[in-house]
């Protein structure tokens, strides 16, 4: 029909600028957070735009169902405010033929939250967990972000360069820190830079500055002067990421009968299963009073998904903690939901056409 068409047509236009836009924010927050975690040297300059991708990824079931339930929600909410749903009332169409165009236009970005959802967010948490786990067994130096004091190795040295070449092959006013045997070492040096011995063991080679050694708890130290000083460098043992429930897809997730993958399951299932749920009652909250503002039903709207979400986030850690059953979690919520759903439909029906209530 032309009406499904042109409804879905005005849905689809709300849902690419409402995603856009969410998309936006939610990079934005993200790039800012991967930032700020570079600038104190928590991850690598140049691991920013994959964990961010990694990160994307991980979010975008639930930005799709969010968009998804906005679009319909503001589309109907315009239908209201420019008097067409009158003349669609008047015509004798009820509220429910809206069922069809709106689940036409959903089913579709629901099947995509189901493969986002079952598989390619499970693909970007476990990759994210990989690629920290490559990060963090780079060698030493490579570690080191210049004007941050740096841990390595747990503690057992602290690094900290003033200024470093782009190809980190030399660096310049050297702040070194070490435990060794019981005593703390701290090497002081103007430059330094990175030399590779014949057997393949590479070296930072610290000039012109001193050694100071003290052991904790007494007033003796040593002060050494030296032209040279070689730091052995070391790369780490990159150790298998650990495969955790939000890392398995979900047809293994199926398979693992432990409380948190449980827990887990419950919310693949839940994320499309609310967005289908969330799309049928965007229809009957999209009343607005053409001679009002849509403030209102917004703000209930708004309510209604905190609610939902919280809801199935709250039942997910009860699963996954034992303290409810999965069989009873994975239908409760939505069942909960469909109340709402069904009592606006009536409430909204009766309203709108009242000579069905005169004929009975």
């Amino acid at each position: 029909m032309i009406f499904e068409r042109a409804a879905r047509r005005e849905f689809a236009q709300a849902a690419a600028g409402i995603g856009v836009v969410l998309l936006a924010i939610l990079t934005s927050s993200q790039l800012i957070r991967f930032l700020k975690e570079a600038a104190g040297g928590l991850i690598a300059p140049e691991a920013v735009v994959s964990m961010l991708g990694f990160s994307a990824l991980n979010f975008m079931p639930v930005l799709l169902s969010l968009t998804l339930f906005v679009s319909i929600l503001l589309s109907l909410s315009r239908a209201y405010r420019d008097s067409e749903m009158v003349v669609w009332f008047s015509c004798g169409r009820p509220l429910t033929d809206w069922l069809r165009p709106v689940l036409k236009f959903s089913l579709p970005i629901v099947v995509a939250i189901m493969v986002l959802s079952g598989y390619l967010s499970p693909w970007a948490n476990q990759s994210r967990l990989e690629y920290q786990q490559k990060l963090s067994a780079r060698n030493e130096l490579s570690q080191v972000s210049p004007g941050v004091f740096r841990e390595i190795k747990k503690g057992q040295r602290v690094f900290f360069v003033e200024a470093m070449a782009d190809d980190a092959s030399r660096v310049a006013n050297v702040f070194l820190a070490s435990m060794q045997e019981g005593q703390l070492g701290v090497v002081m040096s103007n430059s330094g830079y990175q030399e590779t011995a014949a057997n393949g063991d590479r070296f930072v080679v610290l000039e012109r500055g001193r050694r100071y050694e003290v052991e904790p708890g007494t007033p003796q130290f040593k002060i050494m002067e030296f032209e040279n000083y070689r730091v052995r460098i070391e790369d780490a043992v990159a150790e298998p990421a650990e495969r955790a429930a939000r890392g398995l897809p979900i047809h293994e997730l199926i398979l693992d009968t432990s409380n948190k993958a449980r827990g887990e399951l419950l919310w693949r299932i839940g994320i499309p299963v609310s967005a289908l749920i969330l799309a049928m009652l965007a229809i009957p909250l999209s009343y607005v009073n053409p001679r009002a503002g849509r403030s209102a039903n917004m703000l209930i709207a708004i309510l209604i998904y905190a609610i939902y979400s919280n809801l199935i986030s709250a039942t997910q850690s009860w699963v996954a903690q034992g303290k409810l059953s999965f069989w009873i979690g994975v239908w409760a919520v939505h069942a909960m939901m469909l109340l709402p759903l069904v009592f606006l439909f009536y409430r909204r029906i009766a309203i709108n056409m009242p000579w069905q209530r005169k004929r009975s």
